[in-house]
């Protein structure tokens, strides 16, 4: 069962990083299955369950009777795409965005462009945590695709972002940060010079 919501927390940042403690995980890429079963959210490919419009990557669905989260996802995709879809899902779920009547069950409403950003935002903390990309020395949206399993055009946004970070020195300032850089450090450790020039 899920353990609790996010949407507590202040920011997305801390959210992203609060959700790989609480699940323990301290390896790239992120095993977003680990989350997913600990959480108790069924996984559905949409090819069997054929409920995403056209241009939808993934969605969430809620059954109140059962107390059951459901997520499905576009299965002919690249697994990079699939990841961030998946991740993205995640992101509304744990930040508790609110819930609309649908066809299939209760969904996100995919038009609230706040929330939008917010899974987004979510999605990239979770796959690929700035302090491990530091740690790692991960600067590139091809490096941070390989190592993250993401997709190159969220991959390409992430490094925009680490740039900005990287000029300011802001890294491991908070302590949900460096308590995220300790779970990490022995996989940081193992393949920091593995991943230079990636």
């Amino acid at each position: 069962m899920i353990k609790l919501i996010y949407g507590i927390y202040k920011n997305v940042r801390d959210a992203a990083l609060q959700c790989l403690v609480d699940y323990g995980i301290a390896a790239l890429p992120v095993d977003l299955s680990k989350i997913i079963g600990a959480a108790g959210i069924k996984i559905l490919k949409n090819t069997d369950v054929c409920l995403l419009a056209g241009d939808e990557s993934g969605a969430c669905f809620y059954d109140y009777n059962n107390q059951e989260w459901f997520l499905v996802y576009d299965d002919e995709v690249t697994v990079g795409r699939r990841r961030v879809a998946i991740a993205h899902e995640l992101g509304h779920i744990f930040l508790g965005h609110e819930l609309i009547a649908s066809e299939s069950g209760y969904t996100f409403n995919s038009h609230y462009r706040e929330a939008e950003e917010q899974a987004d935002d979510f999605m990239r903390r979770l796959l690929a945590p700035v302090c491990v990309l530091y740690g790692l020395n991960l600067h590139t949206a091809a490096d941070i695709a390989k190592v993250c399993g993401m997709s190159v055009a969220e991959s390409k946004k992430h490094a925009e972002r680490m740039k900005e970070l990287h000029k300011q020195q802001e890294f491991l300032t908070t302590p949900l940060e460096k308590k995220v850089y300790e779970q990490f450090k022995p996989f940081i450790e193992q393949n920091k010079n593995r991943n230079e020039g990636v």
